[in-house]
């Protein structure tokens, strides 16, 4: 089954730390640790999806300093599943 990303606009770290008003090392450390946005390696050159990058941003979107949000998890397949805390 093939999926159509003709839609799909990917954008450097640079661009996505940009986008997230982060610096460029937060995102490489995050990456590291398994924690951040999704993100794309195509050789050795490392994307972000800007559909990644709102669905990160809305996800840690909070009403209050006591709203936990929601928890990212791993799934076995290799995807991230949203759990409430």
């Amino acid at each position: 089954m093939s999926q159509d990303f003709s839609n799909a606009k990917l954008v450097n770290e640079h661009e996505a730390a940009h986008t997230l008003g982060m610096k460029v090392a937060t995102l490489r450390r995050w990456r590291w640790s398994g924690s951040g946005p999704n993100f794309i390696k195509i050789g050795s050159a490392v994307r972000y999806d800007t559909a990644e990058l709102r669905a990160y941003i809305n996800a840690n979107r909070r009403s209050s300093t006591s709203d936990q949000g929601l928890r990212s998890t791993s799934n076995p397949d290799g995807s991230r599943a949203e759990v409430g805390v």
